[in-house]
């Protein structure tokens, strides 16, 4: 799957005969935001053929700025490829998005907990990684039995998770609350500390709680700007 964007900084020759740029999984395209619906048509043309020569898969995930451009997704459209909001790189994600907050926000004995009904195998290789790295993993369910084996074969490993359903203390001394499939109507029945961060996986999700002053991470952006081999393509 590509990620596409537009370059930032075009030279005065990829604005003039605009060049798409590859770069490992991301293209890169010119400015789109002022050209006329032939030249969009033609950069439509280029990203469809590039996907054929690059790509087994025609899903792409597009750039908030990108996404604007209602012209240039009808035409992605036209040609049959398909749109990916990006939320089920959200979950895969998820390590690292750890990783970064607790970084950037300083947190110490870090204490997560994921909010999750159903178990596939995403999930796993998440709490596996997160149990390793972090002492304090709290799996908060309504399905406490689909989880047992898991904290078994952890617990193999040296490695001790907590499975609950406390809708009062659950969630009380968590740091990052990680959201996985609960919804709106079920998170907002329990009880939650009150400087918590909690990350979204599905979309937007309000939280009730009056008292609740932390963060709410609803979305996430990826950097595609390091330097890389690339591959230029010309539209004509």
């Amino acid at each position: 799957m590509f990620y596409i964007e537009e370059n930032d900084k075009p030279n005065w020759i990829e604005r003039k005969i605009n060049i798409l740029k590859v770069k490992e999984n991301t293209i890169e395209l010119p400015d789109i935001e002022n050209k006329n619906e032939k030249q969009i048509e033609k950069i439509s043309k280029k990203t469809k053929r590039i996907l054929e020569k690059c790509s087994h898969s025609k899903k792409v995930v597009l750039s908030k700025k990108t996404k604007e451009n209602e012209l240039y997704i009808n035409y992605l459209n036209t040609y049959g490829i398909e749109i990916s909001d990006g939320r089920w790189l959200f979950k895969i994600l998820i390590p690292e998005v750890i990783e970064y907050i607790v970084k950037k926000q300083k947190i110490e004995n870090v204490k997560i907990s994921l909010l999750i009904n159903d178990l596939t195998e995403i999930e796993i290789e998440n709490i596996k990684e997160l149990s390793r790295k972090y002492k304090t993993i709290n799996i908060v369910t309504n399905h406490i039995e689909k989880f047992k084996n898991i904290a078994k074969i952890l617990e193999s490993e040296g490695i001790i998770i907590t499975i609950t359903n406390n809708k009062k203390k659950s969630l009380m001394k968590n740091d990052i609350i990680i959201n996985i499939d609960f919804p709106k109507e079920l998170i907002n029945k329990y009880r939650i500390k009150e400087d918590a961060i909690i990350i979204n996986t599905r979309g937007k999700i309000k939280i009730n709680q009056k008292r609740f002053n932390g963060l709410n991470v609803n979305d996430y952006e990826i950097d595609c700007k390091e330097d890389k081999k690339e591959n230029k393509f010309l539209t004509r």
